[in-house]
């Protein structure tokens, strides 16, 4: 789920990030409000909005499932989404740091040597990005394994479906004498934490100084 968070949205994220960094347009600041939302708003109610929203009679569910059969509640598509809505601002956060950090000089000098927009945006910007998207990516990763109140409330906690590292330890508190196999989850959840922060700072660090910054 975490996994198909990250690569679905990692797309959107980027192309986000350049509209925010690169574009000036009336109501710029409420869309990068909206963008970061998930990371003010309590998970729990992240969850609620995309269960009015992608319910099987809310008004883009209804849509998906009467025209293609798709059912994103209760599901591991849907978990993958709630995840995914978790994530996305941190994505876009750490892409759009990386492009605002990057010499803007250089798409210009591209620009005056006939490169196109699409030109420059695959072989100048993308690559100026690159850091970010790399560290966004793992950090999403890393915080999508630890998502809980959007998946639940979304998603449920159905075992082999819907149900994230973080749920399997609440399951676990929840069952008489589970208390070892929720500390057995906890250091899963530690260890991969862990691994996904020094990843992303080695990465950090490797990219930068590949790109001279």
């Amino acid at each position: 789920m975490a996994l198909r968070a990250v690569g679905y949205g990692l797309p959107l994220a980027v192309l986000m990030a350049w509209v925010l960094a690169r574009c000036r347009f009336p109501g710029r600041s409420v869309l990068n409000a909206v963008v970061h939302l998930p990371l003010v708003l309590p998970p729990v109610v992240t969850g609620w909005l995309l269960l009015i929203l992608f319910g099987v009679r809310g008004p883009v569910g209804v849509l998906l499932y009467d025209w293609f059969g798709i059912r994103l509640v209760f599901t591991t598509a849907g978990a993958a989404l709630a995840c995914g809505v978790m994530v996305f601002p941190v994505m876009v956060r750490s892409v759009r740091l990386s492009l605002e950090a990057a010499d803007p000089g250089l798409e210009q000098a591209a620009r005056t040597l006939g490169a196109g927009r699409i030109d420059r945006f695959f072989n100048v910007t993308l690559p100026l990005a690159s850091p970010g998207i790399l560290v966004g990516a793992i950090v999403a990763y890393a915080t999508a394994l630890g998502e809980f109140g959007a998946v639940i409330t979304f998603a449920a906690n159905i075992p082999g479906q819907t149900q994230t590292l973080p749920l399997a330890i609440y399951a676990a508190l929840q069952a008489p004498g589970g208390e070892s196999r929720a500390a057995e989850l906890s250091l899963v959840a530690f260890a991969l934490a862990l691994v996904g922060l020094l990843a992303s700072e080695w990465a950090s660090r490797r990219l930068n100084a590949v790109f001279g910054r």
